[in-house]
């Protein structure tokens, strides 16, 4: 046999052991010397060939591993490289933000804080603090030998050559890519006064310090939306001490969650402190004076209210941007992965917001708005992708809400949520200052919210949610408080 021949079958026998390996392990193996390497994504495995370009044609001198986004997830993505020794000189974050990974909760929470009540200000909310872990400023990435692109986002992807080309022009290569550009604010159309000077939506730190400059001139907002952005802005609007209405279709506030019993409450305390609502109503324009700047929000009904400033929260969209051929979800919208967060396509991961994955408490295909699902998924997903893991990601669903915490408020506001939102209801308590709404499908308690528990109640309540137990309605009807309510579910564990 040639020595050709020879190594042509050493190749071959090498690249069906990788492919097996690889299938069974769920993580990419890499074969060297290239031009060669083999990735698993969604149960098979696809052996490529590796492209040869001058490696002085790279912007980023860190190739093996690349993540693009600059939110949650790439900040715990980037811990988790770190934790396990593969961050050094190896990965690069490209990012479109101007500073490096932070907590973006804090953006409609305390950094709208006023500014003589302590608001939140960087690099205090750098990840990973929001869950008691290191502040990573931009620091903390140079001395962890991490490559960082600011300012530069993605804006086209060569699957076949495994590069990225950014907005700058910049020609990114990568061995794996993580995908962690989150979601884009839906904005209002531009012909009905959308991106009037004076109309804001909050995603990062630039669109926040525009709103708080707003704030600081404006006597009368409006805020569009009945979430979670109205409900927290319309909080951090009362510290400022301003006429504020919130303006949204639906019947009730938060109308995805809660229950219209449940919304009555948080639509009182929102009254005591001179937060308006005008519920069930659209928007029909927004109407602009003679510099420009917002005046008027008009409605469906003739009605026209007086507005200095408008804050837009009607919910968000998964920022696929160039990365639409990697394949994407028709029910539930963003980028489809599997229990390992790996696409369609070998070597290319997605997490956070963009991921559509498999909910398999619930056995269906989701797509998770909330920090705590950027976090764990981020983490799910470098542990399998460095290490032997092969256990699917198992996420229970939960949200929560903190606010009125400014320096002066007159009562602060905390509910946590876990489970899914489906069957009937029973509320207990009478929110002062606690409350409890528990979700009962087919005799199974299926999901959980608590205003203002204690420390030892909301930590009950992911186990609750995760074992979903048999429960008798009677007597969850028949507590006389929440810490009864809980201690009845808790027996049924």
């Amino acid at each position: 046999m040639s020595s050709s021949a020879t190594v042509l079958g050493s190749r071959r026998m090498a690249s069906t052991i990788a492919n097996s390996l690889s299938f069974k392990l769920g993580v990419p193996l890499r074969l060297h010397p290239h031009p060669t390497h083999t990735s698993a994504s969604l149960g098979f495995t696809t052996f490529r060939r590796s492209y040869v370009v001058s490696s002085s044609a790279f912007a980023n001198q860190n190739r093996e591993y690349v993540i693009v986004g600059g939110g949650n997830a790439a900040g715990y993505a980037a811990r988790t490289f770190v934790e396990n020794g593969m961050a050094d000189g190896r990965l690069a974050i490209v990012s479109k933000e101007a500073y490096a990974p932070y907590e973006r909760p804090a953006l409609t929470k305390a950094y709208l804080f006023p500014l003589d009540k302590k608001p939140a200000r960087l690099p205090g909310f750098h990840t990973c603090v929001g869950s008691g872990g290191e502040r990573q400023t931009p620091d903390w990435y140079k001395e962890k030998g991490i490559e960082m692109f600011y300012e530069d986002p993605v804006t086209n992807i060569d699957i076949e050559k495994q590069t990225l080309t950014t907005d700058s022009g910049k020609l990114l290569k990568y061995g794996s890519l993580i995908i962690a550009t989150g979601c884009t604010a839906s904005r209002l159309p531009e012909k009905i006064g959308g991106n009037l000077p004076g109309v804001h939506y909050i995603r990062d730190v630039a669109d926040a310090d525009a709103l708080i400059s707003s704030l600081e001139k404006a006597q009368k907002v409006v805020i569009v939306g009945g979430g979670y952005i109205g409900m927290e802005v319309a909080a951090a609007a009362t510290g400022w001490k301003l006429d504020t209405t919130i303006i949204f279709p639906e019947n009730h506030l938060m109308s995805r969650l809660f229950t219209p019993s449940l919304a009555r409450r948080y639509e009182e305390f929102y009254k005591e402190n001179g937060v308006k609502f005008l519920k069930g109503n659209s928007l029909k324009n927004i109407e602009a004076g003679s510099n420009g700047r917002v005046t008027h929000v008009k409605l469906e009904d003739g009605s026209s209210i007086e507005a200095d400033a408008v804050i837009v929260g009607i919910g968000a969209k998964p920022a696929v941007g160039p990365f639409e051929r990697v394949g994407l979800d028709s029910s539930v919208g963003g980028i489809q992965v599997d229990g390992l967060f790996r696409t369609s396509v070998p070597g290319i991961f997605a997490v956070g917001d963009v991921a559509a994955f498999p909910l398999k408490i619930y056995n269906r295909i989701a797509r998770v708005e909330h920090v705590d699902h950027a976090r764990r998924s981020a983490q799910h997903c470098i542990k399998a992708l460095l290490t032997a893991q092969t256990h699917t990601y198992d996420y229970l669903p939960s949200f929560y809400s903190r606010v009125f915490e400014y320096e002066g408020s007159p009562r602060k506001i905390w509910w946590q949520f876990y489970g899914d939102n489906v069957g009937e209801t029973v509320e207990v308590g009478n929110f002062d200052p606690k409350i409890a709404t528990f979700w009962i499908d087919s005799g199974k308690l299926k999901g959980v919210l608590v205003e203002s528990g204690s420390p030892e109640e909301f930590q009950l309540l992911p186990n609750i949610a995760r074992s979903q137990p048999i429960v008798d309605k009677a007597k969850l009807q028949n507590a006389s408080s929440v810490e009864e309510a809980l201690a009845i579910v808790g027996s049924s564990l």
